[in-house]
């Protein structure tokens, strides 16, 4: 089970302190939402934030490109140092040149879905990418409370990998606190994205810890 906290919810004045706690405690990849004004209502992260980041951690560096036009960033998010590059599906047929570009870099490249974008709109990405990254929160901004009827996507893509023995990483990100993992890894989710929940925690470290044991042993009930 992956654990992926989201520097959106990070103390930002306090950012190198924050990379190299989260690294110590525990944390499988660091996530960055990348939002531009006009995809989402919401500014963010710049490709210098994230070769800020790379000085400070061992971490694979998930990033998550809201973004209409993600095709001008996506050259210096590579350079940067992104491990893993996530579009949208709501791009239509530009995401597959993303998605190919992504793929000559030698990065992993993943899909995503807003909450309203039913399933079959990722369906025919899932084939040419590593990770499908379902948003349980209308994005754009962290905090939000998560929305039910977005596990549905995440069992919907575990019956799709399992069916054609796809090695596919299902993300789930937005309202991710100890219980509502539980859902999600029950339906197939092994990669978690979480931000408030486990920046406002104490202790990053036990924070972690009862996120992957929720979600491991969710998931073994449905085994």
């Amino acid at each position: 089970m992956i654990i992926a906290p989201s520097l959106l919810a990070a103390n930002l004045g306090k950012l190198e302190s924050e990379i190299k706690r989260i690294t110590r405690a525990g944390a499988d990849w660091i996530h960055l939402d990348i939002m531009d004004g006009h995809f989402v209502q919401n500014l963010s992260f710049g490709p210098d934030f994230l070769k800020m980041i790379k000085q400070h951690t061992h971490l694979p560096c998930d990033v998550h490109l809201m973004c209409s036009k993600p095709e001008i960033l996506l050259p210096h998010f590579i350079k940067a140092g992104a491990d893993n590059i996530t579009v949208h599906a709501e791009l239509g047929e530009r995401a597959i040149d993303l998605i190919k570009s992504i793929h000559t870099e030698k990065r992993s490249a993943g899909i995503s879905i807003n909450p309203p974008t039913p399933f079959a709109v990722v369906e025919p990405f899932l084939d040419i990418v590593d990770l499908f990254l379902v948003m349980s929160v209308n994005p754009g901004y962290g905090g939000q409370s998560f929305i039910e009827g977005t596990v549905e996507k995440i069992g919907l893509a575990d019956k799709w990998r399992k069916q054609r023995e796809k090695k596919l990483h299902l993300e789930v990100d937005g309202g991710i606190n100890f219980e509502t993992v539980k859902e999600c890894a029950r339906m197939g989710a092994d990669t978690i994205v979480s931000g408030t929940t486990i920046f406002h925690s104490r202790c990053y470290r036990r924070a972690i810890e009862r996120m992957r044991n929720n979600a491991i042993q969710a998931a073994m009930r449905t085994v």
